[in-house]
This record gives structure tokens, sequence and C-alpha cells, in this order.
């Protein structure tokens, strides 16, 4: 099974992303891996189109934790389903604040072989802050996403909607007996 998990940043993607790849016992593509390279450089569409459609090659199925949606042709190209994790604002407010403290405070490297970490100055008092970017996007997002559901180009994906710890259990039950 092929799977991609979007959402907001902070919304709880990458840990449900994590959960249900192993789960299922299949490999977890993270996109910001394949993006972003050291000093915080994001690579071109071109190099990330190269290294994303090189990941999902690589085996019959995955969990693909992340949106780029320029990246749609290539990652949409082949998915069974998508799943989007749509928590309340205020509990992605809430988990990127603490996110973006946690990993401050650690410095632990982001992506292996970036040097990218957290910093308080660029978590809390910069344009390049996760929580400034979770603002902007929470809610195109989500109109984006409810869109894609009845989008007649998509009919052939399953979508599902999570909005619940409950739900996102019985999902993870759900595709791991199948």
């Amino acid at each position: 099974m092929k799977v991609n998990v979007v959402g907001t940043s902070g919304s709880g993607k990458s840990t449900f992303a994590r959960r249900l790849s192993q789960a299922m016992s299949v490999p977890y593509i993270e996109m910001d891996t394949l993006y972003w390279r050291e000093n915080w450089q994001g690579c071109s569409d071109d190099e990330m189109s190269t290294r994303l459609a090189t990941a999902l090659a690589a085996s019959d199925g995955w969990v693909l934790d992340g949106n780029y949606n320029r990246t749609r042709p290539i990652k949409w190209q082949d998915v069974d389903i998508i799943i989007w994790v749509d928590s309340s604002f205020w509990r992605t407010l809430w988990q990127s604040l603490s996110r973006a403290v946690n990993r401050a405070w650690t410095q632990k490297e982001l992506w292996p072989g970036t040097g990218n970490r957290e910093s308080f100055c660029r978590s809390f008092f910069s344009r390049q802050s996760i929580i400034w970017w979770m603002l902007k996007t929470w809610r195109s997002n989500r109109r984006r996403y409810l869109a894609d559901i009845v989008n007649p180009a998509y009919a052939h994906i399953r979508f599902v909607r999570l909005r619940s710890k409950r739900e996102a259990d019985a999902l993870i039950a759900e595709l791991t007996i199948t």
C-alpha cells in the first residue's frame, strides 16, 4: 500500500506517519529529508522531483510524510490513500510551540547530514519560524485539502481525514488488518 500523510506543520502528521509505517512494515519517507540540505538550503524542484521519484520507486509500499504540493504529479501518481491529519488550530499551535521549544533546547539535528537545528531565535523571532509557517498555512491548507477531497481529478484516490487520536488509532488498526 502507498500512503501520503499530509497536514499543516505541527498537526502531528510525522508522528502518525512513523507509527503507520511501522505498523504496516513499509518504509517511512520524510519529504523534509529529501528537500533540506546543509545550512537550511532547499533543493531545486528538479532535484526534489528526482529524489522523490527515486525514494518512491525503491519499494512496493511506503508511507510518505509531507505536503510539498508541487510534487503531487509524482507522489499522487500511484498513491492508494491520502491521510489528512486535520488537527484543530489550537492543538496544532500548541504542538508547534512544544516542538519548537524542544528542538531548540535539545539542538538535535533535524535531518541527517544537514547540520540543520532549530534555535530559539529561528523558532520565535524569525520569518523562517515553523510557528510562523503554521500560522500562515493552517487555514489555506485546510481549504486546499477540503477541495482535494471532492476534486474529480483525484476521484481514484481514497482520502481519509483524521481529527483525533482515536480516529488515527482506528485507521492504523484498519490498515494493518488489511
